[in-house]
């Protein structure tokens, strides 16, 4: 196929059959508008944002007590603007709004556990935990903390928790408990819930020695509770103010859900960042603007529909947890997986996918790589009839990769690599069902987003690289962040470098057809010589390789300018010797530039990530300068900065 072609063009009748197009028609319909493409809607999704999310409002059959008359207060305000001012709602009650026999949840743990929930199930399930919540005392906004891995009960415990108007925080049990700690111990949550133990690569790992520690160090918990996943009944002897999870709800049964009606700009949840240059922020997401934008990205630009089944890997340290229950509110299916996604090998997902009859299949970057690089190939493999979108996020999307999917997972699928992040708990770029999908490129902007890039003086850009941006308001900018009472830290993080404008930290490029391509994180944009180059360029050709595994790229200060460092690692066996070191500076000079060959290449073992699986450029910058890398116990893996100290390869 041609490069000047798209990888896939959705047919007319998965067009016409789309909910984007049936929405389009909706609101050309209803205002009278010609809206007949993506751009033409999109543009009037940012002109008139007000008009856009009450058309969603109503197309999605919303719940509130009331919407109110006003959509948006203050719009020019950024930060600052006001969404749904008037609203009363509940986010779990619009989760819930199906109480039927069938699935609601589908579940699969790496050590054999299968688990399904119907809808019926799920809202009684809801509804009793909600009761003892109430019981217990528990108020609007006080904080429950569950420190549990991606299984139903956690589920349950983040809806009962949004029935109340109580807000909700989650780490995953692999996280230590210095993790824990700087996250919770911020918010001083009054519950905690969390698991015996959990399964990974094929290793039971056990939860509750750290549980004693976080319970010792968190004076704020009343009642902890354990759910036990690990083996059928814990001993909690060690633990005070401890009870397993059936003791906590006995007694409880038949109850009527309730739902607190709460305000547009209630808090929902507390999401954080990674924390690899500092205690981590404690980001707090609004009800109303986590329910619109994922109900905006599932239904209009994932094509959720009512039976579909919608499967993430992710772990409830993940803002993509958080973006996968809210499948609920379009009456699907949760599938949900815990374990390694290559044990015992890289067949496992897709067996889940036949098994589950998965639609929506959601991962990284990073896995659609590795399952490259193992060479292997579903499509012969395994049916995978029922699947119609994949779904890429977490790290920019190889050019290589959109083939792989294509050629060795599914010809006929929608690809679609988004970008967003934890800080909008949804994207900024996203996928669009109606359109072709190009390789290397995502597709377009989200709808009511007004996504840009800038250059260093503020003005838009297309065909070059630069800062991605938003320049109006949108209903998922976080309410807060938790202890900063001015606003001073929010206001740092994204709006002091354009003024009015958010500043979210990719580097990007707005393509002349208006897809956006991804080239990294700006703030580990390399600066050699006076030219910025993104990291995710040189990853893409240097992985590329048969011999190199993955990579980091970092700039190092040599000499009164910057030098690139790369750090690969090498399939067992190998060693980085003169001739694969010249071979891998030949293939970036020639398909990227001269600049974007390293001064110097190190082997290592492994490179430091977050508990999301990202890389973290910014821990080894500081460690090869000899800066002490705060809160390494962010990362998923803290020992391997200890390959990057004092390398002798970088003294000269």
């Amino acid at each position: 196929m041609a490069k000047s072609e798209p990888l896939w063009q959705p047919n007319d009748d998965r067009i016409v059959g789309s909910n984007l197009h049936r929405f389009m028609a909706t609101v050309a319909d209803q205002t009278g508008l010609k809206i007949d493409d993506y751009r033409v809607l999109h543009n009037w999704s940012i002109t008139d944002p007000s008009s856009f999310w009450r058309h969603l409002v109503d197309f999605s059959n919303l719940r509130a007590s009331t919407w109110g008359e006003r959509e948006l207060v203050d719009g020019e305000k950024m930060p600052g603007a006001r969404w749904f001012p008037d609203a009363k709602l509940n986010f779990a009650e619009n989760m819930l709004r199906r109480c039927d026999e069938s699935d609601a949840i589908v579940f699969w743990g790496e050590s054999g556990l299968r688990k399904q929930l119907s809808w019926r199930n799920l809202n009684e399930r809801v509804a009793i935990l909600a009761d003892v919540f109430r019981d217990f005392g528990i108020k609007p906004g006080d904080r429950i903390a569950g420190f549990m891995p991606n299984v139903p009960e956690t589920v349950i415990w983040f809806l009962a928790t949004a029935s109340v108007g109580a807000i909700w925080s989650s780490c995953s049990p692999d996280f230590g408990v210095d993790g824990v700690l700087d996250r919770f111990g911020q918010i001083k949550p009054r519950i905690l819930v969390a698991c015996d133990g959990y399964f990974y690569n094929g290793t039971r790992h056990e939860a509750l020695p750290k549980l004693s520690e976080i319970l010792g160090s968190l004076p704020t918990i009343e009642k902890c509770v354990v759910v036990p996943y690990a083996s059928e009944k814990p001993s909690l002897v060690t633990l005070e103010n401890t009870i397993l999870f059936d003791e906590f709800v006995a007694g409880y049964s038949d109850c009527e859900i309730s739902f607190e009606q709460l305000p547009f700009s209630h808090p929902l949840y507390i999401l954080y960042s990674s924390g690899t240059t500092g205690r981590p922020k404690c980001i707090v997401h609004s009800a109303g603007g986590a329910l619109l934008t994922h109900v905006k990205e599932h239904r209009l630009h994932c094509d959720v529909k009512p039976g579909d089944r919608v499967f993430y890997f992710t772990t409830c340290g993940w803002m993509m947890w958080n973006w996968l229950v809210s499948a609920l509110a379009s009456k699907a299916t949760l599938v949900l997986y815990d374990g390694a996604p290559f044990h015992p090998d890289g067949n496992i997902l897709f067996d889940y996918t036949d098994a589950a009859q998965i639609t929506l299949f959601g991962t990284s970057a990073k896995f659609i790589d590795a399952l490259s690089k193992a060479a292997l190939s579903p499509i012969d493999t395994h049916d995978l009839s029922s699947l119609r979108t994949i779904t890429s996020t977490g790290s920019p999307l190889a050019p290589e990769s959109f083939d792989y999917v294509y050629r060795a997972i599914k010809h006929d699928v929608h690809l679609a690599s988004i970008a967003g992040g934890t800080d909008i708990v949804g994207c900024f770029v996203a996928g669009v069902p109606t359109e072709p999908v190009w390789r290397g490129e995502i597709q377009g902007p989200a709808l009511a987003m007004a996504t840009a890039v800038f250059d260093e003086s503020g003005h838009s850009r297309f065909g070059q690289k630069g800062e991605l941006v938003c320049t109006k308001p949108f209903p998922s900018m976080p309410v807060r962040f938790w202890n900063d009472s001015d606003g001073a830290r929010y206001h740092a993080a994204y709006f002091n470098h354009f003024p009015g404008i958010w500043r979210h930290g990719d580097w990007a490029e707005v393509t002349l057809r208006g897809s956006f391509i991804i080239h990294g994180r700006s703030d580990a944009t390399l600066n050699a010589g006076g030219v910025r180059i993104g990291t995710a360029e040189i990853y893409r050709q240097v992985e590329q390789l048969d011999e190199v595994i993955e990579s980091v790229a970092i700039g190092q200060a040599w000499e009164r300018d910057i030098r690139i460092v790369l750090f690969v690692i090498l399939r067992p066996s190998l060693v980085l010797n003169h001739n694969l070191t010249k071979k891998i500076k030949e293939r970036l000079r020639k398909h990227c530039s001269p600049r974007h060959v390293p001064a110097r290449i190190v082997a290592v073992k492994d490179i430091p990530r977050t508990k999301s699986g990202k890389i973290s450029e910014l821990a080894v910058r500081d460690v090869v300068h000899g800066r002490h890398v705060e809160n390494a116990e962010a990362l998923a893996n803290p020992e391997t900065l200890d390959f990057f100290k004092d390398v002798s390869e970088l003294r000269t």
